[in-house]
This record gives C-alpha cells, structure tokens and sequence, in this order.
C-alpha cells in the first residue's frame, strides 16, 4: 500500500464511522414518539413524557450538528496537512523525541479543547438550563476545565512521556512495559480513584447517622458485605441528575450515593440501589471488567507495535520523519474499526452484568423497590423509553428500563 493510498483509506474510516453513528441516531430518533409499552405507562405522567420526548430531541440535532462540525474540521486537518504542521512546531521547539511528542499531543488536546468548549458550554448553559438539569455555575465550568487540563498534563504527560521513552530504550517490546504501566495505573485508579481524584472535583461526605443509614448497614450486615462507609457525594452541584457507584475492593471498596439520589428517592429505593451496586461486588464484575480492560489494553498495544516502525503511517498524514506520536495518530484511526468492536463487546458483558446486579438486588433486599427506583431515575432524567434496538445493542452499557423491569418479574426478555 502507498501512503497516497493509507491516506485516504484513513479519511474513509473516518467518514465510515461517522455515518454509522449518525444513522444509528436517526434511526433511535424515529423511535422517540413510539407507543410507551404497558409496563411504563406508570414513568412519565403526559406533560413529562412530552418533556422527555422534547429533551431527546434537541440533544439528537444537537449531536448531528456538534458531530458533524467535529467530522469537518478532522477532514481539513487532513487535507491542509494539520499533523505535519503541528509536528514541526514541535520539532522547533525541541530537537529531544519525548518532549516532542509531549508538545505534539499537547498542542492538539489543547486544540481540540478550545474547538469543543463553545459546544460544551451550549450543551450545559443551554441546553441542560432550559430543561432544568443544568447547576453549574460559570465559575465551576472554568475551573473544572482548568483542573482537568492540569491532571491531564501532569498524569496523562507523565505515562506518555514514559511509553515513548520505552519505546526509545527497548523498540518492538515497548508494548509489554506500556501495558505493566497501563495495568498498574488501572488498578490503581480501580483501589483509590475515589481517595485521589473525585475530591479535586467534587465533595464527599460520610452518611449522617439516621434512618437511611440504620437501613443501610442492616442491609449490608444481612448479605455480610463489610462497608467502611457510605459517602454522599455532592452531585447537585452540577445538575439534578442522579446515580450511584461502587469502586476500589478489599479494604478501599466503598458505595458513593449522589446527593440528588437521597432526594428523589425513598429509603427502601435507595437500599435497593445500594443493593445492586452490593451485586456487582458479590458477583465480583469490578474484577471481571479490570481483567478484560486489561486483556484488550494488551491487545490494542500488541497491535500497535506491529505497526508502529511502518514510515507509511507517518507519511499518509505528511509528515517526512517518521516518529513514535505520529504513527500513534495513524494507527488510533485505523484501530477504530476494532475498537467499536471491542466496545460492542464490552457494552454485552456490561448489560450482562447489570442484569446480574438487577437479579442480586430482587433476590436480597426487595424486587419492587428495584423497580420503583429504576422508574424515578428514568423519569427524573427523561430517560428514552423507546430506543432503537440497534442502538441498544451497540453502544448501550445498561439494558433499557423495559428490559430490567421484564427481568426483575422474571419475563421474556428481547
């Protein structure tokens, strides 16, 4: 192959995936005015499922158009030769391949940044303001941004400056150092994500003493899950919508509830949610998703030093001296057929899990509260009670509100 020829077969792939999304979200719009079926009938009352339906379609053009402006602007990165231009500004700069690499991917994440924050912003102040979900103030929306370029310098710099340097010191084998380095750090990130980084953003808080808790830790000493504690985190301070996480294990797991979470529901729902996410440690999915996180990241890695050395990757993008940061960028495209693969894949095993979690809750605490909460959650959200099967089933992590409901009362599922 020519790298007249790579170039355009990584326009196509571009392109390609595009469209399969975009065709993918028109078809689920089409699905958006759908017959509610019997067993949701209860979710929404009229004026709200108008509301949902109203909201679902805004973010819908919203996408499309936010979507398509991202497509434009990658196309004529490619054709003005934006790669190779930011590669010699680099190059400029420093003649050393790890700091040129940092100032390439730097320069483009920052780029790329700049490009988004507009949309970012209309999605927030605009969109999420107009259908009462929004409570991020300016200030917070700067500053998170602010905060979130500092991780990804310090963090994200710190790996890539070490994968390069092992690319440098030991060539095809970087990828089995690369992946011990990304292994650990997915484990680390696993045990103390909720210690280290989730303060930066957000406050946590211990459950005050009361009847939630009594209910809680009665329901925790039943199933004999050990619970340092239970933390509230400070969800409202961005929007009204609500959720719940398990993360770490051993000594460092622990149950996060969001504030707007208390709010919307009763005690017994709450236990119910806790109960799931109980589930998904009793069934051990934390260690089950970091092992195939980890067995994919191998697998992506091992790909990438087949074809990392090829000068073709570098010069489909024109850039003359072949590099490290440059080939990365050429091989993330052409893996990205792969990749939605390897998504498909995970986002099966993961609504496999939900279902489990879903059964651990219906068999320990209690079916209906499961069902009650899962419906408040969905309405508070304006949740799609109708998706397109297709949408579903590729880029869905959860099953859809019907199919937990029809699992929990043990029906057909489809």
């Amino acid at each position: 192959m020519t790298s007249y020829a790579l170039f355009y077969l990584l326009i196509a792939i571009v392109i390609i995936v595009f469209l399969i999304d975009s065709l993918l979200d028109i078809l689920n719009a089409r699905h958006y005015n759908n017959q509610i079926p019997e067993e949701l009938l209860d979710v929404y009352p009229q004026d709200e499922y108008q509301k949902s339906i109203a909201y679902k379609k805004v973010n819908f053009k919203f996408k499309l158009i936010s979507s398509s402006i991202s497509l434009v602007i990658m196309l004529l990165f490619f054709f003005l030769n934006g790669f190779a231009w930011v590669d010699n500004i680099a190059r400029n700069i420093s003649d050393n391949t790890i700091i040129i690499g940092l100032l390439f991917f730097g320069i483009i994440i920052i780029g790329s940044d700049i490009l988004s924050t507009p949309i970012t912003y209309y999605k927030i102040f605009v969109i999420e303001e107009k259908f009462g979900f929004n409570k991020t103030t300016i200030k917070t929306f700067f500053i998170d941004k602010i905060k979130s370029i500092i991780m990804t310098i310090v963090v994200g710099g710190s790996i890539l400056a070490l994968i390069i340097w092992f690319y440098e010191i030991t060539g095809h084998f970087f990828w089995v150092y690369t992946w011990v380095l990304v292994s650990v750090f997915s484990l680390a990130m696993n045990m103390f994500y909720a210690k280290l980084i989730v303060p930066i953003f957000n406050k946590q808080t211990p459950l005050e003493s009361g009847e939630l808790r009594d209910t809680i830790e009665a329901y925790s000493k039943k199933v004999g899950f050990q619970l340092k504690d239970i933390y509230i985190i400070d969800g409202s301070k961005r929007s009204t919508k609500a959720n719940a996480y398990f993360s770490g294990f051993g000594s460092e797991k622990r149950i996060t509830l969001y504030d707007t979470l208390i709010k919307d529901l009763n005690k017994e729902e709450i236990t119910a949610v806790l109960a799931h996410e109980v589930g998904h440690y009793k069934r051990k999915h934390v260690i089950a998703n970091l092992f195939l996180s980890i067995i994919l990241t191998g697998l992506t890695l091992w790909f990438l030093s087949l074809f990392i050395k090829n000068p073709l990757l570098s010069e489909a993008l024109g850039v003359e001296t072949p590099s490290f940061h440059i080939g990365l960028i050429a091989f993330g495209i052409l893996y990205s057929p792969i990749s939605e693969i390897t998504g498909l894949i995970m986002n099966i095993v993961s609504r496999t899990f939900e279902y489990q979690a879903d059964n651990y809750a219906k068999e320990t605490y209690d079916e209906e509260a499961m069902i009650n909460s899962l419906k408040k959650l969905s309405k508070n959200n304006l949740s799609n009670l109708t998706p397109h099967p297709a949408m579903v089933f590729i880029h869905y992590s959860h099953p859809t509100l019907l199919q937990r409901i029809k699992n929990l009362r043990n029906k057909s599922v489809t």
